[in-house]
């Protein structure tokens, strides 16, 4: 049994990384527990183990009496002064007390007993090492799923994935590589967690940090994030050093940084952008490549209404509402978007104008004015060269009606003509 024990200590010691002194105490206290079903309630029972031979002893401390009563508290003075030559009575004198079953029973709850404590130290020592590395990247491969979550194998330590910290267009298996974010270190229940997240925005953070060494010394500052994981991510940069470009510094040369990070990403978008306090010229920079008409803020409310060209609205907007949303969440304003209807309106303007100006000349209603504006009869001049036909074709009317309409505007223009050869 011995030789077994020492070959578990060295084991544990040599691959589990806990310390000899720690293993013997846990094993001196399973080992009590279980010489206590052997040998009784012994009085002040302790366990005794060699260090380097693990030879195991249970200890007692018995009273010296005369005539022993109670075997399991006393000791006689003739058996003590074998022990102890100055024993006398009332003394008490440590006795070795190890029952010859001592054996595989007492041995089997020892080793299931020392492989709890064994458990409880590894948990231990998972929050000792890990509760200050909450923020930091770990590397670990997949090991196991529990339902929707991934376990990730550390190497000493194991990690958590919850199925709310997964990139949902990600797919793992078990034996993938992957690096991911310290979210936290719980001590709960069932021991302490490492939970880790891909989906994180402080996992974009970290692997800006990692890879341009001007947002590591300070140089550049990361002001902002944020993220649709496995989508798009928006990321604000600033330097209080004017020679320094911080965007220039994050995409790096030939984008080689930025591609970096957007690889381990698995090819979500990142966009860099340019930080400012003033923010009309942050939000417009958040919103490139689409190009702004107007905007105008409630300050009271933050919201921002924004105008962009017909043919900027979807760039503006993006998928699924993305861009305008991670505009909002990266610049703290409410961003609204809408197309620009001023250059309508002033068409529409000029059509309703030219339309009434010939509803009130000719023998037609409003409608039909403006079907012959839109049909390019924005005049009278213009409606000279129509013939009947033309009238028939355009506003659907029968030609009786048509030829009422043509006379009119002919007379039309010959009431022009008699008004410019008016001496004036």
């Amino acid at each position: 049994m011995n030789a077994e024990i020492a070959a578990m200590l060295d084991y544990m010691e040599r691959e589990r990384g806990i310390k000899r002194e720690t293993l013997l105490e846990a094993l001196s206290t399973a080992l009590l527990s279980a010489s206590k079903k052997s040998v009784g309630a012994a009085r002040d029972l302790r366990i005794d183990i060699d260090p380097k031979t693990c030879d195991i002893r249970a200890l007692a401390n018995l009273i010296v009496v005369e005539d022993v009563t109670n075997p399991q508290d006393e000791i006689s003075i003739t058996r003590a002064r074998k022990l102890k030559p100055e024993a006398k009575i009332g003394d008490t004198v440590e006795v070795e007390v190890t029952p010859k079953n001592f054996g595989r029973i007492a041995a089997q709850t020892a080793k299931q007993a020392m492989m709890q404590r064994i458990r409880q130290v590894e948990k231990e020592m998972i929050y000792e090492e890990f509760k200050d590395r909450a923020g930091e990247i770990v590397s670990g491969t997949v090991r196991r799923f529990d339902r929707s979550d991934v376990i990730l194998d550390l190497g000493k330590f194991e990690a958590v994935m919850p199925q709310r910290e997964r990139v949902v267009v990600e797919d793992y298996n078990v034996g993938d590589r992957l690096r991911a974010y310290v979210v936290a270190v719980e001590n709960g229940l069932r021991g302490p967690e490492i939970i880790v997240s891909r989906s994180h925005p402080n996992f974009v953070r970290r692997l800006f940090e990692l890879e341009v060494s001007e947002i590591a010394d300070g140089t550049v500052e990361i002001r902002g994030i944020a993220r649709e994981a496995g989508y798009r991510t928006k990321i604000a940069v600033w330097s209080a050093n004017e020679k320094v470009d911080p965007v220039g510094a994050c995409v790096g040369m030939r984008g080689s940084r930025v591609k970096n990070i957007v690889r381990e990403l698995n090819n979500e978008k990142v966009d860099i952008i340019r930080w400012s306090s003033d923010p009309k010229e942050f939000i417009l920079e958040a919103l490139k490549p689409a190009k702004v008409k107007s905007i105008n803020f409630d300050p009271e409310k933050k919201v921002a209404q924004i105008s962009v060209d017909e043919d900027q609205l979807s760039l503006a907007i993006g998928k699924k509402g993305q861009n305008a949303r991670l505009t909002s969440r990266l610049t703290g304003w409410e961003i609204n978007i809408d197309k620009d209807t001023s250059a309508t309106t002033a068409v529409e303007q000029k059509v309703a104008q030219a339309a009434q100006a010939l509803a009130k000349a000719l023998p037609i209603t409003d409608e039909q004015a403006v079907t012959l504006v839109k049909s390019g009869f924005t005049n009278l001049e213009g409606l000279h060269a129509a013939d009947v036909q033309d009238l028939v074709d355009i506003l659907g009317v029968d030609e009786t009606k048509a030829q009422e309409i043509h006379d009119a505007i002919h007379k039309q223009d010959a009431k022009q003509e008699a008004g410019s050869a008016q001496p004036g």
